[in-house]
């Protein structure tokens, strides 16, 4: 990772950490599927990235201030938290979604969290990040007056993989 800014440019900065692929799909798999072992990012990527380039995009993203690296013991593994930087990438995971659902072919059953999220609107992706400071960061949770945004994204993910998809 380069240690000096190609420039100061907000968009550069932030495509400067946020650029790489891999780096958006680490944050992908620890934000929507509670990954937070080097192993769970390692089986669990639909992607299929390579032992090496999850070392290095970890590494990178500790280093750029989105995640924290809990060292464990001896014999135990390091647990890789949000920090409140690596939570406010959730909009921009949204808006980079939203984008390649309106542009590209998607798989229904991977498309549908994203749906949600669209039509949650900013309510619903600041209830989430709400529940990744509680779950990352240890803040409390304000009260919920019905299922949590993250049972209802994963709700809508297995009624749509049990279903099958639905077209219309």
């Amino acid at each position: 990772m380069r240690t000096e800014p190609r420039s100061g440019c907000p968009i550069n900065l932030g495509v400067e950490v946020l650029g790489d692929p891999w780096s958006a799909v680490v944050l992908r798999d620890m934000i929507f599927g509670d990954r937070r072992y080097f192993r769970e990012l390692l089986s669990g990527s639909l992607e299929g990235i390579a032992s090496n380039v999850l070392a290095a995009r970890l590494r990178d993203l500790v280093a750029a201030g989105l995640l924290v690296r809990e060292d464990a013991g001896r014999g135990h593994r390091a647990r890789y938290s949000l920090t409140e930087a690596g939570i406010q990438t959730l909009p921009v995971l949204v808006a980079l979604g939203t984008w390649g659902r309106a542009h590209r072919e998607t798989a229904p059953e991977l498309t549908v969290r994203q749906r949600l999220l669209e039509e949650g609107g900013p309510g619903l992706v600041a209830e989430l990040m709400d529940e990744l400071r509680a779950a990352h960061l240890g803040a409390p949770l304000p009260p919920a007056t019905g299922p949590r945004a993250s049972e209802r994204l994963c709700a809508a993910y297995e009624a749509e993989v049990v279903r099958g998809p639905v077209d219309g």
